[in-house]
């Protein structure tokens, strides 16, 4: 919103309302009535089950590190939740990659002539890894959700590929090796053939030709309106925020109707270790917490604290009288000469006496 030269007055932050909304409480503070608001945030809650997605690319490092953590939310979530990962392209025809012959204007950026483009991870487009590299990795895990994760909405062979391939593959050098990406497609109970087959089926990404997978991706784009990523939404709505494990927990946990949130939600999400709670589907704290109320504990415990106390007590009560014993004896010390000395001089005294007698 432009300011209009009426708004030096106004601090950050501020809330705006609507006149018809605002004119009501005007009114109110007239009178001097007690006006009471709050302001809440809340995601829709349709029904038992939400639907979550994140949007990112092969080489996108902020969402690597939820991409490494969510998996064990994913599988504990079942189907409660449905997954749905989208990989972030550029259309190639309205970046102008395409000239009027159809000849691909942006080098190695692109596939399929130049429809589908990435950006260069690595700013060098004579080495390293292509933005056509990253539409093609975008791809195979397109397909590898389609293969694997779309039915149950949980995909944990996709978690699980990610994973192996940011371990293994992510770097310069094996980012394209086949062998490491058959690798990773391996340590993730994937059939590689059925993805290299559905990334051919859909149209591929070599020549002059039209893949519907990603054009499909996007149509998706466009719809949800992502211009940043990572972007994450659940139920539809976007969540704003950095990409965290407990933000987007929470707000899958929040999207739920009444009386339909899982149980991994009621475990967790409250819990201060929520990452290591969905993995073992307790709280940790609560655990350790209810292991210290036991009776048995309690009174052996007192009965520990108790005794020491007692030593404690008994060995300061000797200390003192040390302490005491010293002082008293470094005073009649300091007194017993002057005893002796006047007990010289009197018989002294005596002597003299007895002569002058």
């Amino acid at each position: 919103m432009a300011d209009d030269g009426s708004g030096h007055d106004i601090s950050i932050p501020s809330f705006l309302m609507f006149k018809q909304d605002a004119d009501p409480l005007k009114d109110a503070m007239i009178q001097d009535r007690i006006i009471q608001l709050q302001m809440s945030w809340a995601l829709p809650t349709p029904d038992d089950r939400v639907e979550y997605a994140l949007w990112t690319t092969p080489v996108e490092l902020v969402s690597r590190e939820f991409e490494l953590q969510f998996k064990h939310a994913a599988v504990a979530l079942g189907e409660k939740a449905q997954f749905s990962p989208h990989m972030y392209i550029y259309d190639g025809i309205k970046s102008n990659c395409i000239d009027e012959e159809g000849e691909n204007q942006c080098y190695n950026l692109c596939t399929n002539n130049g429809r589908y483009c990435a950006t260069d991870p690595d700013n060098d487009l004579d080495e390293g890894i292509s933005g056509a590299d990253v539409v093609v990795e975008s791809l195979r895990r397109i397909c590898i959700w389609l293969e694997y994760g779309v039915k149950d909405g949980i995909g944990q062979e996709w978690w699980d590929y990610v994973n192996e391939f940011t371990y293994r593959c992510a770097t310069t050098g094996f980012f394209t090796d086949d062998k490491c990406v058959k690798d990773a497609a391996s340590h993730s109970n994937i059939d590689y053939k059925k993805i290299t087959s559905c990334m051919s089926d859909s149209g591929g990404t070599e020549d002059d030709k039209i893949n519907a997978l990603l054009e499909s991706e996007l149509v998706s784009k466009d719809t949800f309106g992502v211009v940043i990523l990572p972007a994450a939404y659940v139920n539809g709505v976007s969540i704003r925020g950095a990409l965290e494990f407990a933000t987007i927990f929470r707000a899958i946990c929040a999207g739920y109707a009444a009386g339909t949130v899982p149980d991994v939600c009621k475990q967790c999400e409250l819990c201060p270790e929520q990452l290591e709670c969905t993995e073992k589907q307790s709280c940790g704290s609560t655990e350790r917490a209810n292991a210290s109320v036991s009776q048995s504990t309690f009174q052996y415990s007192l009965l520990g604290v108790s005794c020491v106390f007692m030593i404690l007590g008994l060995l300061q009560y000797k200390r003192s009288q040390y302490v005491v014993r010293n002082q008293v004896k470094g005073i009649i010390a300091e007194y017993m000469p002057l005893d002796e000395e006047n007990e010289v001089n009197t018989a002294l005294d005596d002597d003299d006496s007895k002569m002058m007698t």
